[in-house]
């Protein structure tokens, strides 16, 4: 597996990977997570100029993508039913996705952005149980509830 950041070549497969994980996210009891097409192709070019979006690629075939930021995260600021674990300068993982095809995205795309900066924090629907799942094994804390555009996430973070 290889990470690299995206390019506007890499659009076409990062909408599609997008509009799978949709998909399997309303297949699989999350209907509400990402809605009205959201992440769309303007937030995919979006996250592409700011340098901020990564594909993961199993030889040629992009297989997985990712937002990672380092820096505030203005969502996080405030949190609810809890509190941040550290307060340090931090990576926020955003609209991790993958094709379906190949396990442990997450696992890689977590160690991945680890080898940048040593705290993380991601933040997901209650509704999205593969995620909670992958970040609890992971070894991610849940430290409370952050809100989104379209409601609250359960928030997340991990110090190496």
């Amino acid at each position: 597996m290889e990470i690299v950041k995206s390019t506007i070549a890499d659009i076409d497969s990062i909408c599609a990977i997008y509009e799978n994980a949709r998909k399997f996210m309303s297949d699989n009891g999350n209907p509400n997570q990402w809605t009205d097409g959201y992440p769309t192709y303007e937030d995919a070019m979006a996250d592409i100029n700011s340098g901020n979006s990564y594909v993961i690629k199993d030889g040629s075939s992009i297989v997985g993508v990712f937002v990672f930021i380092i820096g505030e995260e203005p969502t996080y600021k405030v949190i609810e039913d809890g509190a941040w674990n550290y307060d340090s300068t931090y990576g926020t993982i955003h609209r991790i996705a993958s094709n379906g095809q190949v396990k442990d995205i997450s696992r890689i795309c977590f160690e991945y952005c680890l080898n940048f900066i040593d705290y993380l924090r991601i933040d997901t629907h209650r509704n999205n149980l593969p995620m909670r799942v992958a970040v609890s094994r992971f070894g991610f804390t849940e430290c409370g509830t952050i809100y989104v555009r379209n409601g609250a996430r359960i928030a997340y973070d991990y110090k190496k």
